[in-house]
């Protein structure tokens, strides 16, 4: 049974690999069904309920990602010939897609990108890559570092984690606002509690920005704070993900006990960076899971 599912597993891999390198043919049902070696008149459900969106989803997300990538790195290349190369057949058509996915106009985004949005939008693709991608950590994946404190715009949410995307946004409008941004500033979360108490309504999580800036009292609620300096075991997760839960499960169950260390009296917390990667002539997201030590 575990070899069957594990053949089952690499015909799908095979089936994304295709994809992305071939963004531009004609994928159409029944050649991408063949990549698997699958009936086309069931393909379309088995995408579905592996990957969680449809293939033509999928691709059409893949495109539109690639036209950005064009949008921010390529100047040379005109918003028309990256809209071609997406898919569509003109460029108005293109404009409202684009605006509608990631909140910008074409002209916008190569001007100044929203890389946070960027990530939310392109999310669904990394879930699908990393469906069958199961992580193991060992000791050699954490390290200990000095970390300094930081000084930090706080927005906290409390309450179920339903609410999480509308404090996200106005996090993001508020940073925006001020100047801040995720290519200069620091962000951080600070997990209070455990990502599904027994209580939803007892959820609590802060959103931090690094600032050095006074907080004016503001209808945001943003209030100063500091994330401490001090010794932290630091463990990288290797690639975008929304539940670090099983990275902190790691540090708790494993490394800390053997590690012959103490936690801090501070909660554990994570640091996203954005960093340039020119092979991918884009922005990816780097996260930190930080677990203060005594």
């Amino acid at each position: 049974m575990k070899i069957a599912l594990k053949n089952y597993r690499a015909r799908m891999q095979r089936v994304l690999t295709h994809i992305d390198e071939h963004l531009d043919d004609d994928l159409d049902l029944e050649t991408v069904s063949r990549i698997a070696a699958f009936s086309k008149f069931h393909f379309q459900r088995q995408f579905m309920a592996t990957f969680g969106l449809s293939m033509h989803r999928y691709i059409q997300l893949s495109r539109m990602k690639r036209a950005s990538h064009g949008l921010a790195c390529r100047d040379g290349q005109s918003v028309t010939d990256i809209a071609m190369d997406a898919g569509y057949e003109a460029p108005d058509a293109f404009a409202r897609a684009f605006r509608q996915r990631l909140g910008q106009s074409p002209s916008s985004f190569r001007k100044s990108p929203d890389w946070a949005t960027w990530l939310v939008a392109f999310g669904p693709i990394d879930n699908a890559r990393n469906k069958f991608m199961h992580i193991i950590f060992d000791h050699d994946d954490v390290t200990i570092r000095d970390v300094p404190a930081t000084p930090v715009a706080i927005m906290q949410h409390r309450g179920d984690r339903a609410g999480l995307a509308e404090t996200f946004k106005r996090f993001r409008a508020w940073s925006k606002a001020n100047g801040l941004s995720p290519e200069t500033s620091s962000t951080f979360m600070v997990f209070r509690s455990e990502r599904e108490p027994a209580i939803a309504a007892d959820y609590s999580m802060d959103l931090c920005i690094s600032t050095d800036r006074p907080i004016e009292a503001n209808h945001e609620r943003m209030k100063a704070g500091e994330i401490p300096g001090g010794r932290c075991a630091v463990l990288r997760y290797p690639g975008n993900t929304n539940n670090l839960e099983p990275a902190a499960f790691y540090l708790y169950r494993d490394w800390l006990p053997a590690s012959g260390e103490e936690a801090r009296d501070f909660p554990i917390y994570c640091q996203r960076r954005l960093s340039f990667i020119p092979e991918a002539s884009a922005y990816e997201v780097i996260t930190d899971l930080f677990l203060p030590l005594k």
